[in-house]
């Protein structure tokens, strides 16, 4: 372990990013964060966890080390006393104060990524307890099926009840969480076995029983999320992702967020990108990510999406949110920082033991 962090290579990807662009990107991110160090949606807009910590992840990538650790202190000061956080932040205001599964888990993904571009270990150990307090939170939240409950209301300023439903997006990005929180608990030698558990049952749920959760069949996270937070791979990943291609894909554009609407979104063709490499189909992903950069304007940032048959931008903003997916991406398909595994997953060590909950198949474990 180096005595001090490392400092790595920017990312470039030939012919669709240089570096310099990919470090444009970047200061564009850093630029719409507040001085605590959250990162909203865009200037003005609401901050929630999951797109927070992701923006940091992709600050890391593109340079800006310091705006990446001022996110995590902001992490640290808005966590609540049962480890989450609220759902929509705008400014300094909480506007909604439920707790929802995904956001809290993705903390873990962080601080892993962190770990695996700096090799700083005084961040881990600092960051460590807000991990396990988010983790905590979120196998708490386990549903008898396996699936994770996506939120937990408040009502007059605490904690009520939790909503007996699950999202399969929202718990498959929780399966990548939890295998990132197990290679951060190896790392500092405090085991989780209650969490290796709560991960062997929520890959089950996500491989076998994909109707049990709500249907947002509609969007096209639902479709490559469970190959993106890696619990289907393999041979039942390809046909996951060629089952509705034709549905999702715009050639030359990107891929529609909604199967019903002609609007292309980049955040979620770049998280599409990183499936596809993921299992193998670089061909794919390039093209896809090269299409995609009909969205970058020319301060290096990203609009949200492209409604093609009125050729808008739709809404016309730039979110923090879509240029990490970009930066993440980039990453990805060059492989210029040690943390452009962190979708691979290859470095969270095993998969946990597949293990059915209450769901009475016959699925093999």
């Amino acid at each position: 372990m180096s005595s001090s962090p490392t400092v790595p290579a920017v990312p470039a990807v030939h012919g669709v990013l240089s570096a310099d662009d990919v470090r444009r990107t970047a200061a564009a991110i850093a630029a719409m964060q507040h001085p605590d160090g959250a990162i909203p949606w865009t200037t003005g807009d609401k901050t929630d966890a999951w797109n927070h910590v992701e923006a940091a992840m992709a600050l890391l990538v593109g340079g800006e080390v310091e705006a990446a650790e001022r996110a995590y202190d902001w992490c640290r000061a808005q966590q609540r006393a049962d480890g989450s956080w609220p759902v929509k932040v705008v400014g300094t205001e909480v506007v909604d104060h439920s707790g929802e599964s995904n956001m809290t888990a993705y903390v873990a993904v962080g601080v892993w990524h962190h770990w695996l571009v700096r090799r700083d270990r005084a961040f881990v150990d600092g960051a460590w307890p807000m991990v396990r307090a988010a983790l905590d939170f979120v196998v708490g939240m386990q549903l008898p099926f396996g699936g994770l409950a996506w939120v937990q209301d408040w009502v007059d300023g605490a904690p009520a009840g939790v909503r007996q439903e699950a999202l399969l997006t929202g718990s498959s990005s929780c399966y990548q969480s939890l295998r990132a929180g197990l290679a951060l608990a190896a790392l500092v030698e405090d085991p989780q076995p209650t969490w290796e558990l709560a991960a062997g049952r929520l890959r089950h749920a996500v491989r076998h029983h994909p109707g049990d959760f709500l249907d947002k069949s509609t969007f096209s996270m639902d479709w490559y999320y469970p190959v993106l937070g890696g619990a289907v791979r393999g041979e039942a990943a390809h046909r996951m992702i060629a089952s509705r291609w034709d549905d999702f894909v715009v050639p030359g554009l990107g891929i529609r967020c909604v199967d019903t609407n002609p609007w292309v979104t980049g955040a979620e063709t770049c998280e599409l990108v990183m499936a596809l490499d993921a299992i193998g189909d670089r061909e794919r992903a390039l093209q896809l990510f090269g299409d995609m950069q009909h969205l970058r304007v020319e301060d290096g940032g990203y609009t949200t999406g492209w409604v093609w048959p009125d050729e808008v931008f739709w809404p016309n903003e730039r979110t923090t949110y879509t240029a990490a997916a970009v930066l993440l991406a980039a990453d990805q398909l060059s492989g210029a920082t040690p943390g452009a595994d962190i979708m691979v997953g290859s470095s969270f060590g095993p998969h946990p033991a597949e293990v059915a909950g209450d769901c009475g198949c016959s699925a093999p474990v």
